[in-house]
């Protein structure tokens, strides 16, 4: 176990650093931070609420990840398939586990230093007056655990095919079908053939819906497990491919 754990470090160390090699990385720092401030400041009417909380900043998450994580998340194993160096990496002692954790570790953490970056908007609402801290820290992790769902499915997608542009727009999509399955427009498509069970299913998989319980201070357990549940079923699919890869 810690051969397991020495492994993913090194690799999760080697592709965060990687990221930084570039100005790409700065630049979507900065067009992260920028874009959350603009939606809750201009389109959220931050200050025209007048009220000492962080819902405008928060609502427009799940959108703003359905561009930047898929983004983000394309090039894990697309660029190595691209390249051919996944043939070097899985000729290395380390297991596909151990690649597949160490790269979507790194990237999750890099999602989670974007989000860290945007500390000023709490720091601002708390000048501005009394809000509610926890109900902040408990949509912050709700924010985190989201993107680490989106992102392991981008990772499993992002091994499926060589083009990154391609994963880049199928992740999006199936991110986008899961925001939207919660809504009553895509529930009455379901309701005329399908069970109530179904349909119910079908909601419940709704990234948008159990969000937003979480930002409303609810630490929704429900909601939790399903994003802990996605990111462990995409990257054991992740896994799955990268065998069928190794064996061809």
């Amino acid at each position: 176990m810690r051969e397991f754990l020495h492994n993913v470090w090194i690799i999760a160390k080697r592709e965060f650093m990687g990221y930084f090699a570039t100005p790409i990385a700065i630049v979507f720092l900065i067009i992260f931070v920028a874009l959350t401030g603009a939606f809750a400041f201009y389109i959220g009417a931050f200050f025209e609420r007048g009220q000492a909380e962080l819902s405008a900043f928060f609502v427009y998450h799940p959108w703003l990840y359905l561009l930047l994580v898929p983004a983000i998340g394309m090039r894990l194993w697309a660029e190595e398939r691209k390249s051919g160096t996944i043939e070097l990496l899985m000729t290395l002692p380390i297991s596909p586990w151990e690649a597949i954790l160490g790269k979507f570790l790194a990237a999750w953490a890099f999602i989670g230093l974007a989000l860290v970056l945007t500390f000023p908007m709490w720091i601002t609402v708390n000048v501005l007056g009394q809000p509610d801290n926890g109900v902040i820290l408990a949509s912050y992790l709700g924010s985190f655990l989201m993107a680490g769902a989106y992102l392991a499915i981008a990772s499993c997608i992002s091994a499926l095919t060589k083009n990154q542009v391609i994963a880049f727009i199928v992740a999006a999509t199936v991110c986008f079908l899961l925001v939207m399955s919660g809504l009553e427009l895509v529930q009455n498509l379901f309701r005329g053939w399908a069970p109530a069970s179904v349909v119910s299913a079908i909601a419940s998989l709704s990234f948008l819906s159990n969000f937003e319980s979480i930002t409303k201070g609810i630490v929704d357990l429900p909601a939790i497990v399903l994003y802990l549940s996605l990111i462990v079923f995409a990257l054991f699919a992740n896994k799955i491919v990268i065998d069928l890869r190794k064996a061809a």
